[in-house]
């Protein structure tokens, strides 16, 4: 009798499990979800659920497509190897002990691991150091969108006082006094003259090089079933449903690469960041920043411009409960640049169980194993 028992307790789990369906209206089972998203045809997807807002220029989640590299600086073995140089050369600073990779180590993803990056002097930032892995797919650079190319970019955190503090000239000279260089520059521009600009197309050149390999996600979606688990499946389901979190991580890069404002603006306060309105001065842009990708996300922490979030589940969580009330106060009330959350940030109801199906999901983005061993710089 016991056995019998036992052996319906089984039965009934294998068929739970069978018709284990979503959330969602349409009433997926596990089994539907991993037969559809591993198809290999996005047509057969279910449909997303987005918002008006999120619907121009959409495209949908996949595999990277090949980098593409400008006109302008097209890609060579050379100049990669000369980027990759300058990029871990304490030189660029006007201390001569940071470089590109203090803040962007190979060995944490390519951030620091840090809320905010200690720069000369010990001084610190107010914003998180973007991870580089990807970042030639995106369309500008920094949390305010302040770039347009990785060229332009590089310029910034060496002139920052608070970074790298060393005037661009300053160090191209320290650069061109470096006769062991001299052969580097020749290989990959075609003469021995140091400037800027190929100081910036070099660096430019190397971040553009750092491209993750396809990840398990990618690997599911292109056509084997067997990659993901049912919860990682249930994950990447309400992610583009429920969750809300495909309106902004869309496209294979995983963003939008658009800006918007969740709420953490801390207007008004010692903590206040303006965001996107630094560049634009526009009202409507005031505690807007860029969606950041999530591919490699696991490796990352921590989270937001502010590096206010320690673990991807604090992230989800947060999303969860539609994020920190804005609500004006006294004088704020008729203050026109008081910020406004975006529309799309609401409350989700997903039970605990979702919201780690989501975080397991996020986690299968991850496959950047390759790591980076520090250049021999040239020494005279």
């Amino acid at each position: 009798m016991k056995e019998r028992y036992i052996a319906f307790l089984a039965v009934a789990g294998v068929l739970c499990l069978l018709s284990y369906t979503s959330n969602d209206p349409a009433g997926y089972t596990v089994e539907e979800l991993r037969t559809l998203y591993s198809s290999g045809d996005q047509s057969k997807w279910p449909a997303p659920h987005l918002f008006d807002e999120a619907k121009e220029g959409f495209q949908d989640i996949g595999p990277l497509p090949k980098m593409s590299f400008p006109e302008d600086n097209p890609y060579s073995e050379d100049k990669t190897e000369l980027g990759k140089m300058l990029f871990f050369d304490p030189r660029l600073s006007g201390s001569g002990q940071i470089s590109c990779a203090s803040c962007h180590n190979p060995e944490t993803g390519w951030s620091d691991g840090s809320r905010v990056s200690f720069g000369h002097n010990r001084q610190t930032g107010t914003r998180n150091a973007p991870a580089l892995v990807n970042i030639g797919y995106a369309k500008t650079l920094f949390w305010d969108g302040r770039s347009a190319t990785l060229e332009e970019q590089v310029k910034a955190p060496i002139e920052n006082p608070v970074e790298m503090n060393l005037h661009m000239s300053m160090a191209t000279k320290n650069i061109s006094k470096i006769k062991e260089y001299k052969p580097f520059f020749l290989k990959a521009f075609g003469n021995e003259d140091v400037t800027e600009e190929k100081i910036a197309k070099a660096i430019a050149a190397f971040e553009r090089s750092l491209t993750s390999p396809p990840s398990r996600f990618d690997q599911f979606v292109t056509g084997k079933k067997d990659a993901l688990t049912d919860s990682e499946i249930n994950g990447l389901h309400l992610f583009r449903t429920k969750a809300n979190c495909i309106n902004c991580h869309n496209t294979p890069y995983f963003s939008d690469r658009k800006f918007h404002n969740l709420g953490l603006t801390y207007y008004g306060t010692p903590y206040e960041d303006l965001g996107r309105y630094i560049v634009t001065h526009k009202n409507e842009d005031v505690g807007k920043f860029k969606t950041p990708a999530l591919r490699e996300v696991s490796e990352n922490k921590p989270y937001m411009h502010n590096g206010l979030f320690p673990e991807l589940a604090n992230v989800v969580m947060m999303y969860n409960a539609g994020m920190l009330k804005e609500i004006p106060k006294g004088e704020q009330i008729n203050d026109h640049k008081f910020p406004r959350k975006s529309a799309m940030i609401k409350k989700l109801n997903l039970t605990d169980d979702e919201v780690f199906d989501i975080v397991a999901f996020l986690k299968t983005l991850s496959s950047y194993q390759y790591k980076v061993r520090p250049p021999e710089l040239p020494k005279s």
